[in-house]
């Protein structure tokens, strides 16, 4: 799974949005969902930003996209470690 969320979060940071967003949807670990509701609060979608946070069981972040962005990296590195 790590491997996905990898993927995931490089396909962000090379702005290739929709790409990432095909790869997390299907899956419902926490990390997934988080990855998933940044997707929609990039896009602008907060009501479905909020839902997706909360399946992972968290409100949706008060930070901006860059720290939420880092924030889901070190996330990441947590996990592998």
């Amino acid at each position: 799974m790590n491997k996905t969320h990898q993927q995931a979060l490089q396909l962000i940071q090379n702005g290739e949005w929709n790409a990432a967003h095909r790869l997390v949807q299907d899956y419902s670990d926490p990390l997934s969902c988080q990855i998933h509701g940044y997707l929609h609060r990039i896009e602008g979608d907060l009501s479905n930003a909020r839902y997706w946070y909360q399946r992972a069981g968290l409100a949706i972040p008060d930070n901006s996209q860059g720290e939420e962005l880092k924030r889901l990296l070190t996330q990441l590195t947590d996990i592998a470690e």
